[in-house]
């Protein structure tokens, strides 16, 4: 059975505007923040995800009482 082609993902990144995506700047250079991402759609399911920073790896993680934990 197909979806209803107006049923939305609710994984699914809404569609932003060319103006929000963002590249790489100099070190401390402003920009403008960006827009928010759903927790659901970084974890994909996961209670944990591994982010990679300026060569560090950092573990971002889900609790049992759903708070977000960000250790080195």
């Amino acid at each position: 059975m197909n979806p209803k082609p107006d049923a939305q993902d609710p994984h699914a990144m809404p569609n932003a505007p060319s103006s929000s995506i963002r590249l790489p700047v100099e070190p401390g250079t402003r920009t403008c923040p960006p827009g928010i991402i759903p927790a659901d759609f970084l974890f994909q399911g996961n209670q944990e995800i591994l982010i990679s920073h300026k060569g560090e790896h950092y573990r971002l993680r889900i609790t049992k009482n759903g708070k977000l934990i960000l250790t080195k």
